[in-house]
């Protein structure tokens, strides 16, 4: 909805959509200042402020000593915690996941679907100094990333035909793939392969592998990876992760009732 649409609907209805504005305005920057939140969701600055100060009272929102910043808090994290806590993929992906970064000493991830992106519904970090810095909640694009094209080559071909033609095609790095005929030629490879790579496409230094994860319908609902940077690559490391991948994804796939992993 355009923030121009916001004066038609209802107070309440329209109070909400601010707020979540300025929630999500806020959770793009570690710390911003009041003049620019509200350029950025085309408030009045003291519109801005009255939700600023009531979400600061509720403990959502902190302010930053004499700089008068504003920044969120863990309290929506929390928030979301929760509602994770009660799904079976994550409570089942845990495990294998921590038994990978053992394995691996790598940085382990867990994504989903999330309209025409990736969402980090759970991550294991790398016990390396050198490692990836991504946090759980993070979205990135499907053409960039392992998980991503898995979930395009697993995913149901009248919806990645919808999604192909709605991904803006962003560069990243010099080997981002930047148009739809290349990455349906790259979703065939991943399918028939049977694991999604991401060569330095999203992040200049850094490789990663994802493999499916299926639900009990046979649906491939997540994507299961490892991050390394190319210093700690080599093809036999590369095969093992991947046979690696496949077993835990396997063991999670049938954690939430699907028996026919096909890898």
């Amino acid at each position: 909805m355009a923030i121009a649409d916001l004066d038609k609907q209802p107070d309440s209805v329209s109070s909400v959509l601010k707020v979540f504005g300025i929630l999500q305005a806020l959770g793009e920057e570690r710390e911003i200042g009041i003049t620019e939140l509200s350029q950025r969701v085309m408030m009045s600055k003291s519109t801005v402020y009255r939700f600023l100060q009531t979400m600061k009272s509720l403990g959502y929102v902190a302010q930053e000593g004499e700089s008068e910043k504003y920044s969120l808090t863990l309290k929506l994290f929390e928030l979301g915690a929760k509602a994770l806590q009660n799904v079976d993929l994550i409570r089942s992906a845990d495990i294998q996941m921590r038994e990978l970064s053992r394995l691996t000493r790598e940085t382990i991830h867990l994504g989903a679907l999330d309209e025409d992106g990736i969402v980090y519904i759970h991550k294991i970090d790398s016990m390396y100094n050198l490692r990836m810095h991504s946090r759980i909640g993070r979205r990135n694009p499907l053409h960039t990333t392992a998980i991503g094209k898995v979930l395009l080559a697993w995913g149901d071909k009248a919806e990645v035909s919808m999604l192909l033609q709605e991904i803006e095609f962003t560069r990243s790095t010099e080997n981002t793939i930047m148009n739809a005929a290349d990455l349906q030629a790259a979703l065939v490879q991943v399918r028939e392969q049977g694991y999604g790579e991401d060569n330095e496409e999203q992040e200049q230094g850094l490789r990663c592998i994802a493999v499916p994860v299926f639900d009990r319908f046979g649906v491939v609902i997540a994507g299961l990876s490892i991050s390394f940077p190319t210093i700690r690559f080599s093809e036999e490391s590369k095969s093992h992760y991947v046979e690696m991948l496949h077993t835990a994804a396997r063991n999670i796939s049938e954690q939430i009732g699907f028996h026919d992993y096909p890898f």
